[in-house]
Formats: C-alpha cells, sequence, structure tokens
C-alpha cells in the first residue's frame, strides 16, 4: 500500500512499465517484476545479488582489493548484506589505519544512528552508497521505469538516515544514463509483512489459474 512506501527521489512511475526490487538483509536479494501483456506481471527468479562488485572511485577500488584477497571473486551481496556491513567496517577501519573492534550489522548501524561512531556512520554511509550503484545497474537492465522498490531487514531500519544518504546521488551519477536515471522514483518499503503479502497475492493467483 502506498501508505507503506516512503519515495527517496525520483518523478513519476511509468505505468505499466518493469519493476525492480532488491532487498538487503542476510543477503542481497534482486528481482523484478515484467508485465506479462495481460494486466499482471511475471517475478523474476534469479540470482542476481551474486553479479560483481563494480567499484566506482579509489577508495572503493581500496575496498575490492581486501574484499578480492580475502574472498576471491567479489559480488554485491559480499558487501551489501549484514556480514557485508560487517566486512565493510573492518575493511574501512584497515583503510584508515585502524582497528575498529568486531562489530554486527545491527550494531554498526545502532552506531551510526545514535552519531556516536565516526567509522559506524562512515561504514552506513558507504554502505548506502554502494547500494546506489548496485540500483542503477538493476534498474538499467530491466528498463525498469516503473520504479525501483527496496526492501529487506536494512534499508528499511535506516530511515531519514537513507533518505539524506549519497544512496539517490550514486543512482543517478551513471554518465550518459543519467538522465534516464534522474526520474526514476525509488521506494523504501515499510510494509511489516511484505512477504506475505506477496504469498498471499501467489496463491490468489495460483487459485484463478485452477
Amino acid at each position: 500500500p502506498a501508505a507503506e512506501l516512503v519515495q527517496v527521489g525520483g518523478g513519476s512511475a511509468v505505468p505499466g512499465a518493469p519493476l525492480a526490487l532488491l532487498g538487503a538483509g542476510t543477503g542481497l536479494g534482486v528481482s523484478g517484476l515484467i508485465p506479462d501483456g495481460q494486466g499482471g506481471w511475471t517475478p523474476l527468479a534469479g540470482e542476481g545479488g551474486h553479479v560483481s562488485f563494480a567499484p566506482f572511485d579509489e577508495r572503493e577500488v581500496a575496498v575490492w582489493r581486501l574484499a578480492h584477497a580475502r574472498f576471491g571473486h567479489v559480488s554485491a551481496e559480499r558487501l551489501l548484506s549484514g556480514t557485508g556491513m560487517a566486512f565493510l567496517h573492518q575493511a574501512l577501519g584497515q583503510i584508515a589505519g585502524q582497528t575498529p573492534p568486531e562489530r554486527s550489522a545491527a550494531e554498526i548501524t545502532r552506531l551510526a544512528l545514535d552519531g556516536s561512531d565516526a567509522l559506524c556512520r562512515d561504514t552506513v554511509t558507504l554502505f548506502c552508497t554502494l547500494l546506489g550503484t548496485v540500483a542503477a545497474d538493476l534498474t538499467i537492465t530491466l528498463g525498469a521505469r516503473g520504479g525501483v522498490y527496496i526492501g529487506g531487514g536494512i534499508v528499511p531500519r535506516l530511515g531519514d538516515f537513507f533518505r539524506h544518504s549519497p544512496f539517490r546521488q550514486r543512482f543517478e551519477d551513471k554518465g550518459r544514463t543519467s538522465p534516464y536515471l534522474r526520474d526514476i522514483p525509488v521506494w523504501v518499503i515499510h510494509s511489516p509483512w511484505p512477504a506475505l503479502l506477496g504469498a498471499a497475492a501467489a496463491l490468489d493467483q495460483f487459485l484463478q489459474s485452477h
């Protein structure tokens, strides 16, 4: 429902255009809804969270190097998940010449939001920024002019922090496709039970077809 969505930039959705979905939590869920030509939608099942992470600037290249040394292939999910946020925290500390304590994503988020730890705040800011890169890539891939929906267990808890983060700036910073992305709305899902709503819709569709 519209009351459970918070828009983060962009204009109006193009009716009937594909939709993109991202959800960062235990992993990085990636999907889309494609018009089926009959007034309904076809959901995409895939593993888009495992696409290769693409660094944007020198600091992100440094993060990539640390992740590559530890994991080999560096997927988006390696950085944009609960364990990914914990890794970002350690990586940014190492780049700054620090040895920060091991922290969970929940603890990093709490300290970032209350402003009590500069490294945690920097970590969550970078997390939001990197999500902008991945969201833009997905949007361009799907032609998702119907909008981008962000769920999962992390971003909805960030509230105004996410809305004021560099997410939108990075989302639109895409060279020749920047004007295309500038008009596309992004919504953060604040529904308490989005998965159950989806399961109910899928069941309803199944029952109607049988």
